[in-house]
């Protein structure tokens, strides 16, 4: 089986630490994004992905050839026109055979085994107070009756959360085609849900399946709880003489840690050096360098230096400051 990761975008939400890493390299819990999502998609029995990339996408495709076995093909999408366009530019891959689509900025906990039996086109939803940033499902009769795109006016609250079992690959090629060759856009972009849209109206029956497990990690604040979400089911540390460690964290075995205090839900990643400071709800990045600082809600980015202060602080990769 194949899964679609489109991870091309510029995680502009995310700068500055986008600014010299791909949102999707981004660690959560001791790990990047993507590799979480690799992760699932494997247990699930996928031995195939294709990978959208763009911006910085040489680090992404240098992760995934170290990390992982799997057989992967890597395609990039040059100018930014949307989901829809993404997945068209995938079409080469595309078949008879069902194809599942997973957006590369969530991590889904989901039993995908039901829905993979099931032989209908299926979409991931979960119940929200206000879809209006997202693309929405209607329903009659359990079956989708319409999809509309981030609505002004939304007449359900079941967002389409990033997550797409695609059973007819070919007629969605079809209908993004059509999209594109007609030029509707929505938002500025061609639209997946415009493209589900057209194959319902082509007679493609679709279900939906419920997510409860959606972790976002498209801006500072949903990363850093995609973090919490993800060290409650798994903390891991290694015991060291004069560190205090509150779980749930996440500790690497080649981090460096003297007179401190980590925790709750830090992840403190390889080679960091840490002396003499608190962290907590906090996420420490590779080779990074944290002295006599108290860390809260903050992220640091690979190379980063922070020493001698008690603040909140977002910084990125290879930056340094020093305060007096």
């Amino acid at each position: 089986m194949r899964a679609i990761i489109p991870v091309a975008g510029f995680g502009s939400r995310l700068r500055p630490h986008t600014y010299t890493m791909p949102k999707v390299l981004l660690n959560v819990a001791g790990k990047p994004i993507i590799g979480h999502i690799l992760d699932k998609i494997i247990a699930d029995g996928f031995d195939e992905a294709t990978i959208i990339v763009g911006y910085l996408g040489e680090k992404i495709r240098e992760y995934v050839q170290s990390a992982y076995n799997i057989k992967v093909d890597f395609i990039e999408q040059e100018e930014r026109k949307g989901l829809a366009h993404a997945i068209y530019l995938a079409r080469g891959v595309f078949s008879h055979e069902p194809v599942l689509i997973i957006l590369g900025d969530t991590i889904f906990d989901v039993d995908l085994k039901p829905v993979l039996r099931d032989r209908f086109t299926s979409i991931g939803v979960k119940h929200v107070e206000d879809p209006r940033r997202f693309g929405i499902a209607e329903m009659r009769d359990g079956f989708v009756s319409r999809l509309i795109e981030k609505p002004e006016h939304p007449t359900s609250n079941y967002a389409i959360v990033g997550l797409y079992w695609i059973q007819r690959p070919k007629l969605m090629e079809e209908c993004i085609k059509e999209l594109i060759e007609k030029g509707t856009k929505t938002k500025g972009e061609y639209q997946l849900t415009d493209a589900l849209q057209l194959m319902v109206e082509r007679g493609e029956k679709i279900k939906t399946f419920n997510i409860d497990g959606w972790y976002d990690c498209g801006k500072p604040e949903t990363l850093l709880a995609t973090n919490r979400h993800l060290l409650d089911k798994k903390s891991t540390s290694v015991a060291t003489d004069g560190v205090v460690v509150v779980p749930p964290v996440y500790i690497s075995q080649k981090a460096k840690i003297t007179n401190s205090v980590i925790g709750p839900y830090a992840t403190i990643a390889d080679g960091t050096m840490i002396t003499d400071s608190i962290i907590r709800n906090s996420i420490v990045g590779e080779e990074a360098q944290v002295h006599r600082a108290l860390l809260d809600n903050s992220i640091i980015g690979n190379s980063a230096i922070i020493k001698g202060a008690f603040k909140r602080i977002n910084l990125g990769d290879s930056s340094e400051i020093d305060f007096y």
